[in-house]
């Protein structure tokens, strides 16, 4: 019997995804400096969209110039761009794979070495709490509506690419996630006294734009941290009351971000896993993307069987090995490249930059001790 994960899933707006494993979404630090997709970074998506995976979730694209969040990451700010998302949609859909493009700003997480001398922006001028974090500027009322514009711009920018789909990054401490957070957003107007406005208000924009400019398949994602770590911070409760709310704008998906898939709350509320309560409010509304350390088959099989997630987005495991998804399928699991070693970057198709990180930060990847002499 075909395992779930390996079965085809058909999204609300009609689109089919050949299974439901998703590669997701990892900053790639290798774009080039005015935002376009490197050489590498093609190389790199078109190598894992022809494992057989159902769909790769880009990294995050800018959609405005201030809202880069590192140097050398895509860029969907301007009409620009648009030969370069070209060959980043054809690199995943030309492997077999369906192409989603994570639209994204940075906010306060962005710097002056990023934007060049610029000052970040956010919703309030509160820093992250973060040793070295710059202090943001508060957008105004009319950059608020303009920001809302530009991630409809964006979506537009996709869906001329030929991307299949966005993902509308609401999470880690991004500007749609410091919209809804007291700590961030301490504005005393319409953006502040209901902090769920702004991710509504985009979530809506993205929507209007795919409505009247894109097929009837074009998929509409959404990804949300499901509380926040900081003091003040908001709360499981606050944020399923705006998932309760995204639920019934019609997406394609909601995609929870966390370290592990069954991870529960950090106040540990009866060790009842976040995802289990996000599921039984969604309720069958949307799929819900689960993901969170899932490297084997037993771990993904396991998250399968919960009823929790009926998509399943995986990171590093896709990246140590481009091809973790056929040898699980085929039963080779003991193939499988648990460890990043260092002497096979060209093997993986690892650009450059990535590379550099993943060797140097520690405890990001497994890496692959050598001896030397």
């Amino acid at each position: 019997m075909t395992a779930l994960w390996q079965q085809p899933l058909t999204l609300p707006n009609g689109a089919t995804l050949k299974n439901r494993i998703m590669m997701a979404p990892m900053t790639t630090y290798s774009s080039e400096t005015n935002g376009d997709v490197s050489d590498q970074e093609i190389a790199y998506y078109a190598r894992r969209a022809a494992s057989g995976i159902g769909a790769v979730i880009t990294a995050c694209a800018y959609v405005q110039p201030q809202g880069a969040g590192f140097i050398y990451s895509i860029g969907a700010e301007s009409d620009d761009r648009l030969p370069s998302l070209k060959r980043l949609a054809a690199a995943i859909n030309d492997n077999g794979s369906t192409a989603i493009l994570q639209i994204f700003h940075a906010g306060r997480q962005s710097n002056g070495r990023v934007l060049n001398g610029g000052t970040p922006v956010s919703a309030s001028a509160v820093a992250y709490p973060r040793e070295g974090a710059e202090t943001p500027r508060a957008l105004t009322s009319d950059e608020v509506e303009e920001t809302i514009r530009a991630f409809g711009e964006a979506t537009r920018r996709a869906i001329e690419a030929g991307f299949d789909g966005v993902e509308i990054h609401g999470a880690n401490t991004y500007l749609i996630h410091q919209f809804f957070s007291p700590h961030s957003n301490r504005r005393d107007d319409k953006w502040g006294q209901d902090r769920s406005a702004f991710p509504l208000a985009v979530t809506q924009e993205v929507k209007r734009v795919v409505n009247e400019r894109a097929p009837e398949n074009f998929i509409v994602g959404y990804r949300f941290s499901p509380e926040e770590n900081t003091d003040p911070g908001f709360t499981i409760e606050e944020k399923l009351n705006l998932i309760d709310q995204l639920a019934d704008q019609n997406l394609d998906y909601l995609h929870i971000s966390l370290g592990q898939f069954f991870d529960t709350s950090y106040t540990n509320e009866e060790g009842t896993s976040r995802i289990s309560r996000f599921a039984e409010l969604i309720n069958g509304r949307t799929p819900l993307v689960g993901v969170g350390s899932l490297n084997t088959k037993q771990q993904i099989d396991q998250a399968a069987a919960s009823g929790y997630a009926e998509l399943f987005a995986i990171g590093r495991p896709i990246v140590t090995d481009p091809e973790w998804y056929p040898k699980l399928v085929e039963g080779k699991e003991e193939l499988l490249l648990t460890e990043i070693d260092p002497t096979n970057q060209d093997a993986l198709d690892i650009p450059d930059q990535l590379w550099e990180k993943i060797l140097n930060v520690t405890g990001w990847f497994p890496v692959k001790q050598t001896s030397s002499k």
